[in-house]
């Protein structure tokens, strides 16, 4: 069964973290390091400190959008963290 669908969380440099949704995760990662993300362009280096994998696109956008929330950041900072 292939997982393309990645939810992923980065701590950056100055401590903040940054959660975010793709397809393609080593591409976006990729941009992250090259300052092509306007949120952690001027946060780097960072590093990964959780990654989820999806078979289904809705469910792995309603997570990240989860964890962007009150409860979900708790729960990050919680489980992930």
């Amino acid at each position: 069964m292939e997982l393309p669908y990645t939810v992923y969380i980065l701590k950056c440099a100055n401590g903040q973290y940054y959660t975010g949704y793709s397809k393609n995760l080593k591409n976006r990662l990729k941009n992250h390091a090259n300052g092509k993300v306007r949120f952690t362009k001027d946060k780097l280096p960072f590093e990964v400190v959780h990654v989820s994998l999806f078979s289904n696109k809705q469910k792995a956008y309603d997570f990240e959008r989860y964890l962007k929330s009150g409860s979900g950041i708790a729960f990050r900072n919680k489980r992930f963290i």
